[in-house]
């Protein structure tokens, strides 16, 4: 272990004072000044796992929050202090008397509450603790999201179960977070800091072979980088490039998505051109006019262009993306922002401080927050978060033009439901770019959809597969809960139907499992658990239908397969979910899926079905 010096400590917290110097007045900063000495005093003799002094670590938590987030004098004060009342003899109370309400505030959201008993968890507990401080304002998670950064660019001094459980709860809860208020950066550097924490053989192997490829590729970026700066010169336009390599475990991500090795992920790096736009309002069109002068150059991959400043991401990230063709044959992904654009990404939701820009983002965080406490016994509280936060988003329209954001990943049926729970309830099919679509399909940026609904029809259970957001999970949970049940199941081999003969064998939980009394796993069960056997009356009830399939053999003729739909559909009111036929040297075999009430309403279809002209035989088979 190195020798401490003190010199260096102290000369890192006069640079956050000077830091400070430049935004808050000298009141403000002299109040800072003392938080430090209060943080240096209880720390006082404390040690990390490395061995350096404990203070080391609120100043550094101190300096993220004041450099690297930009936040003000009590923010800084709450990062000094974040640990004193956890881990020192000092109370919030003793905080509060020093420092202010304010101050006070953040230092307990921050500061883990010990209890006898938590309600899921301490963790989950600590994470519900922290996203309710939204109700006031957005800096105390900030402050958190510096001491988790912190603790992770320090976290090989600890030891393997303690690195897998602080990184398994950065990648679930810390770096979602800062992706969903905008620190592009912190998000990005949370998650590569977990990825080489819990998988570092994986990550060291993908760090090498980025590191391998930046040799193999810097001459040819380099002349391409150096054609574009010749293009934007030539035409007048000021600007700076950067070249940017994405991280492991970004690379490791669409690895795994797309199903494919290292060399067959693309966009492992892309160009950034950041130009200095003193009008907002001309941004787009500064944009433009540079997507235009390297398109007249550079082939453009067609349907590669992302307009993220009309249609900025939830989390406030714009920029103008295309992709043009070098001269190796390969597409250079180009990312066009102003200067104002990159710093709004690293600052997130807090760049442009009106009260305006953070009001409309947490009124909509903090709604969500409270509709999933509120409806905690329907579904866990963190699913309810992740699934309404955690994810990169996508914009797509209705066909009126209004924009919908939507994450990543979603379905029509998410759609549905975010247009209006009864849209979603009764949705039949989508229409997505024009083009006819089950409410499954996933939907991509930039879609157009529209949803067809038929207020009789009513939701299928495996919807539930096909949904992300925590309104549709809800809605489609809460429908379920309410729908009327059957006490019992039926056998997955005889698939009995009201009106059957049947007999029930109760489990050992309690549950009863219907059979028809010719089943032969009844007449088994009968000889081997008589004792299980009760009496059971199936009866039909309107709330519930049942698949069945019949297979019907007949003379080919023209118009038999019409006339078998409408005597099913027309005569019997039934619906077919599926029908295939086969013919052969004119036998026509066909097999026909539909719902039904009971065996009596089955054989009454049965009975019209083999009345028709030419048909020889219709029977019910089993589904498998």
């Amino acid at each position: 272990m190195q020798s401490i010096d003190y010199n260096d400590i102290q000369a890192g917290v006069e640079s956050i004072f000077n830091i400070l110097a430049q935004r808050v007045d000298d009141n403000q900063l002299q109040l800072v000044r003392k938080a430090y000495e209060l943080a240096a005093e209880a720390h006082k003799g404390q040690k990390r796992k490395t061995g350096e002094p404990y203070i080391i670590h609120p100043i550094a938590v101190a300096r993220i929050v004041a450099e690297e987030l930009e936040l003000g004098a009590n923010p800084v004060m709450a990062a000094f202090l974040h640990d004193v009342v956890e881990d020192t003899p000092y109370t919030i109370d003793d905080i509060r008397e020093r420092f202010g309400e304010d101050v006070a505030f953040l230092v307990g959201v921050v500061t883990k509450r010990k209890k006898d008993k938590y309600d899921k968890s301490k963790q989950v507990d600590n994470y519900r603790q922290i996203l309710a401080s939204v109700q006031y304002d957005v800096r105390a998670i900030l402050v958190k999201l510096a001491d988790r950064l912190h603790n992770m660019r320090t976290l090989a001094s600890m030891s393997p179960d303690k690195q897998m459980k602080i990184a398994g709860e950065t990648d679930y809860f810390y770096a979602p977070l800062a992706n969903r208020l905008g620190l592009y950066h912190v998000k990005t550097e949370l998650e590569n800091l977990s990825f080489h924490y819990r998988c570092p053989r994986e990550y060291e192997h993908i760090e090498q072979m980025l590191d391998e490829l930046r040799l193999t590729e810097e001459k040819n970026l380099k002349a391409f980088i150096s054609r574009v700066m010749e293009l934007l010169e030539g035409n007048g336009i000021k600007a700076r490039i950067e070249l940017r390599y994405r991280m492991p475990y970004s690379i490791w991500r669409k690895m795994h998505s797309k199903g494919c090795d290292f060399n067959h992920v693309d966009g492992k790096h892309y160009i950034r051109i950041i130009y200095d736009a003193t009008d907002p309002h001309e941004e787009k069109k500064q944009s433009l006019c540079i997507y235009s002068v390297l398109t007249d150059y550079f082939k453009e991959r067609p349907g590669s262009v992302a307009n993220y400043i009309n249609a900025p991401k939830e989390n406030g990230y714009q920029s103008f993306h295309v992709k043009l063709l070098n001269d190796q044959g390969g597409w250079e992904e180009i990312h066009i922002s102003s200067e104002r654009m990159v710093r709004n990404s690293r600052l997130g939701c807090t760049a442009e401080r009106t009260e305006e820009n953070v009001k409309a983002w947490l009124e909509k965080f903090k709604a969500v927050l409270k509709d999933v406490a509120y409806h905690g016994s329907e579904m866990d509280y963190m699913d309810g978060v992740t699934a309404s936060f955690y994810n990169d988003d996508i914009m797509v329209f209705t066909p009126h033009g209004k924009g919908i954001i939507l994450p990543k990943n979603a379905t029509a049926l998410d759609f549905a439901f975010e247009i209006h729970s009864k849209v979603g309830l009764h949705a039949c099919y989508a229409r997505i770019n024009g083009r006819l679509c089950s409410v499954s399909t996933v939907l991509h940026r930039g879609d157009c959809v529209e949803i067809g609904i038929d207020n009789n029809s009513l939701p299928d259970e495996e919807w539930l597969n096909h949904v992300l957001t925590y309104k549709a999970k809800r809605m489609l949970r809460s429908h379920f809960a309410n729908k009327k049940r059957l006490p019992y199941s039926r056998c997955s081999c005889c698939h009995p139907l009201p009106g059957d003969e049947v007999i029930g064998f109760k489990d050992a939980d309690g549950k009863v499992t219907l059979h028809k009394r010719n089943c032969p796993n009844a007449i088994r069960m009968a000889s081997e658990q008589g004792d299980s056997i009760v009496a059971v009356n199936f009866e039909e009830q309107d709330d519930f239908l049942f698949p069945v399939r019949i297979c019907i053999r007949a003379v080919d003729r023209y118009h038999l397969l019409s006339d078998v739909v409408a005597c099913i559909t027309e005569q019997q009111h039934l619906s077919i979910s599926r029908l295939n036929t086969v013919t052969v040297e004119r036998i026509v075999e066909t097999s026909v899926d539909f719902a039904v009430h009971s065996v009596n309403e089955l054989e009454e279809a049965m009975k019209s079905i083999a009345n028709i002209r030419n048909i020889d035989e219709v029977s019910r088979i089993d589904i498998e």
